[in-house]
């Protein structure tokens, strides 16, 4: 990839050594501070250029080290406010060599949960104490220091703080000295890092409390919380502590620093960020309490948890060289967090679950606005429009289903191979596809190349050719919106499984034209084509390889990942036009007889969305339809958990109830919710609901209960401690059906009752609500100002994403209108995306209102 001059900072200079002193003022919510760089400058300059934004600078001065000659040079500076940079000029050219750039400066902790920011939280006394802590990634590492804040500017960072005494300062390297100060407070002095990106330093302030340290292989592990939340440590320490000695093992490469902290801090707008040795969570991502809750948000925690240990080696170790790579980090953490997590916990069986998230990213990626998982990158703020389920989760994918091709320890070598190789460095795409297939000798990168270059994915047509021993395979583009014929073409790595004769015979090959075929040893009684449902692509059979699987017994013959798998390719044809509501009904009815969750929650997501566009008699059959199908899964889970059952049959419960309550519509199932919701917000220690069933009892009494169960569940969110009781209740609000209770909702989601973090999700969630969109887009568009001045955009795009809710056809014409002069602070690709899934499932909508009881099998 080659330099493009327009958007990154001149090579005349490189940084080697940071040396920062930051002295936050949390009550006046400001800071300043003074940093010494270390740098090469390899050419003769008149000016150094470097990153700073909203800083004000007031001293700068170049000296040589060490009295190595040369006067010091107090340069001239100006800051461009648009680049977000800093200008160093010099009356004579700085020569090449070694220098020491002193810069003192003065910023804002801002409330945008981005850079150096303020964070507060309510003490026990109901005062409000104050924590500063920092976001950097992408770029706003600029927004604390004046720095080179690109990925490929790789430095060390000796930090130092000084705070107010009584408080604890965390930053990525291991605290080295305390020393009290004549005006009262603390200098901390934290010891070098190893050569990193300016994204990956943290530095955190604040009334923090910090469990003992866990030393796992030499490393001490700790978990910070605000005061009175160090008792929902004990599950993610038991996560961090697997994770570390888990991964160190896997990439045969020791943990790459001193310490490892896992921060929770209140106020965040992502799950996690990967600094260096101290890591920062949303609270809800790392604090819980195992006894109330549910397997899925202690799932989430041990996932995100291993997600950022993963980090540690790709993406901090090994660090992408520009943001158009940073699919590198996200997309192998996203694999690493699923294998580490696996071998925490296999009963969770999280590959399954991860279905559900590549299902999202075949979801966008159908769409004619998707984009490459890989695409030039310019300007910094366009990578903000690669943080998504592309990156993550297809790049997930596709990680995986090359492992599944190649072998897991050929793959799990050609990962140690690349992690060794470009240790402390910085790399492309292309080194990793060379690293792993110089350990495998397979055509990694020309395999790769089509899933990672170019986006969208095949849709694999099988039937049996005129030989019944031989599988006929025939890709194609798969889109959701009618377009010219496609040519895409990708090496398909398919996986095969087939009953030959009564006997199970796997294989594989490569796809790599429009058609190929495999020949088995005999006649096929029925074929799996991805095997595993590893395959970051859709499978259409034939219909006589159909009936020969639904012959066979779907909940017999595939896993619960390759029935998730079946059941949603089967939906993605219906919404492409492709085949009738009817063959998904009839493929729902056949994997519902096993209560597995996964395979519920995607039945859910369609019947939700068919309740949505339907008009009264397609819901009435939608009634009929969801219980008849939820009703007997119910009757084997029912309320109460059995002794020693699974977790995945608890969480299962919980998806079964959902259906059958709403749209299955069964008021005794509704009314015995509500009385439980009441009795466990009465007794929340009691037994009237199992922790995985109390997140869904909120949404269904607030849905169905009337005005008293908002009010009641309002209630429970404002006296709520734990992280995962207030993001239940929160979101619970939204499903009210009222129109004056909405308003109120959303005018309480733009005031101080709900955390930034939050707000977005929790308007989105109303904008999708049935018979909402209207009203809401309404009111959006009134308050669009305010909506944008008080969240970023990493945050406000949640709420735009639910548009695709809107099935209208005249609203969503207003919306185009209102996206095309209004600069909402959304990539463009990300914006078109958005619109093109709301326009998707308008003409969805136009061709399945008034037809679902015939489909149905309901008339």
């Amino acid at each position: 990839m080659e330099l493009d001059a327009r958007y990154r900072l001149p090579r005349n200079a490189r940084p080697e050594r940071y040396e920062l002193e930051l002295r936050p003022d949390l009550g006046a919510a400001r800071f300043d501070g003074t940093v010494t760089v270390t740098v090469e400058v390899t050419e003769p300059s008149s000016r150094l250029v470097l990153h700073a934004a909203d800083l004000d600078i007031s001293a700068a001065r170049l000296e040589r080290p060490g009295g190595a000659g040369g006067p010091d040079v107090r340069p001239v500076w100006a800051t461009d406010e648009e680049a977000q940079t800093l200008t160093l000029a010099f009356d004579d050219p700085v020569e090449p060599g070694t220098y020491r750039l002193s810069l003192t400066f003065a910023g804002t902790l801002n409330d945008q949960l981005r850079g150096f920011y303020r964070s507060t939280f309510r003490a026990d006394d109901g005062t409000e104490r104050v924590i500063a802590t920092t976001q950097f990634e992408a770029s706003d590492a600029r927004r604390a220091f004046p720095c080179w804040d690109e990925p490929d500017f790789k430095a060390v960072f000796s930090v130092t703080l000084v705070i107010e005494r009584g408080l604890t300062g965390l930053s990525n390297g291991a605290l080295e000295s305390t020393r009290v100060l004549d005006d009262g407070r603390v200098e901390l002095r934290f010891s070098d890092t190893m050569p990193m990106s300016t994204y990956l330093v943290a530095f955190v302030v604040g009334p923090y409390e910090l469990t003992d340290p866990l030393v796992v292989d030499g490393i001490p592990i700790r978990i910070a919380a605000v005061p009175g939340k160090l008792g929902l440590t004990a599950f993610a320490l038991d996560a961090a502590r697997h994770s570390l000695h888990f991964l160190a093992d896997y990439f045969g490469i020791p943990y790459p620093a001193e310490k490892l902290d896992h921060i929770a801090v209140p106020d965040f707008a992502f799950g996690a960020m990967e600094n260096l040795g101290c890591v920062t969570y949303r609270e809800s991502f790392l604090l819980a309490d195992p006894d109330t809750s549910a397997s899925t948000e202690l799932q989430r925690i041990a996932i995100v948890v291993a997600h950022e240990t993963a980090h540690m080696w790709f993406g901090d170790l090994v660090t992408m060289r520009w943001w158009d790579g940073i699919w590198l980090n996200e997309a192998f953490a996203t694999f690493m967090e699923l294998t580490t997590t696996d071998a925490f916990r296999p009963e969770w069986q999280v590959w399954t679950t991860f279905g559900a998230a590549k299902a999202a990213a075949l979801g966008i990626d159908g769409l004619l606005a998707t984009r490459s998982v890989e695409y030039p990158v310019g300007r910094t703020e366009e990578a903000e429009g690669m943080f998504d389920v592309l990156t993550y989760q297809k790049g997930g994918s596709v990680l995986k289903m090359l492992e599944q091709y190649l072998g897991a320890e050929v793959f799990r070598k050609g990962i140690a191979h690349y992690l060794a190789t470009h240790a402390y460095g910085n790399t492309e795409t292309a080194d990793l596809w060379d690293a792993i297939e110089t350990v495998s000798g397979e055509p990694v990168r020309t395999i790769m190349g089509t899933w990672i270059h170019q986006g969208g994915y095949p849709m694999v047509h099988a039937d049996l050719g005129e030989d019944p021993s031989t599988v006929v395979l025939r890709q194609r583009r798969f889109l959701y919106t009618p377009s010219e014929p496609d040519t895409a073409r990708w090496a398909v790595p398919v996986n095969l499984r087939a009953s030959v004769g009564g006997v199970i015979q796997h294989d594989r090959l490569l796809l790599e034209q429009e058609e190929g075929s495999y020949t088995f040893s005999g006649p096929v009684d029925w074929v799996v084509v991805n095997d595993g449902a590893w395959g970051f692509y859709r499978v259409r059979y034939s219909p006589r390889l159909w009936s020969r699987l639904v012959a066979a017994g779907p909940t017999g013959v595939l896993a619960p990942l390759e029935r998730l798998e079946l059941v949603g390719n089967t939906w993605a044809a219906v919404v492409a036009g492709e085949a009738d509501l009817s063959e998904w009904a009839a493929a729902a009815e056949a994997v519902s007889a096993d209560p597995d969750p996964d395979v519920w929650a995607s039945l859910a997501g369609v019947l939700n969305l068919l309740d949505l566009i339907g008009d009264e008699p397609d819901r009435a059959a939608l009634r009929r339809f969801a219980h008849r199908l939820a009703r007997p899964a119910w009757d084997r889970v029912g309320w109460e958990p059995e002794p020693g059952e699974s977790e995945r049959t608890a969480t299962a419960r919980s998806r079964v109830l959902a259906v059958l309550a709403r749209p299955g519509g069964d008021h005794e199932v509704i009314a015995e919710t509500r009385r439980r919701l009441s009795a466990h917000l009465a007794d929340p220690h009691g037994e009237a609901l199992a922790p995985d069933l109390v997140d869904r009892a909120a949404h269904i009494a607030v849905a169905e209960g009337g005005r008293p169960a908002w009010a009641e569940v309002l209630d429970a969110y404002r006296g709520a401690d734990v992280p995962q009781d207030r993001m239940r209740y929160l979101y619970a609000l939204a499903e009210t059906p009222f129109d004056d209770l909405r308003m109120q909702t959303l005018e309480m989601a733009l005031g101080p009752d709900v955390r930034t973090q939050d707000a977005p999700f929790l308007m989105a969630e109303i904008l999708a609500r049935r018979g909402a969109a209207p009203q809401v887009w309404s009111w959006i568009e009134a308050n669009v100002d305010r909506i944008l001045s008080r969240f970023p955009s990493t945050l406000s795009v949640r709420l735009f994403e639910a548009t695709a809710a809107i099935i209208d056809p005249a609203l969503a014409a207003r919306v185009h209108a209102f996206c095309a002069h209004t600069d909402l602070g959304i990539s463009p690709i990300r914006q078109r995306q958005i619109l093109e899934r709301m326009d998707v499932n308008v003409r969805l909508a136009q061709r399945l209102r008034g037809s679902m009881s015939a489909a149905l099998g309901t008339d």
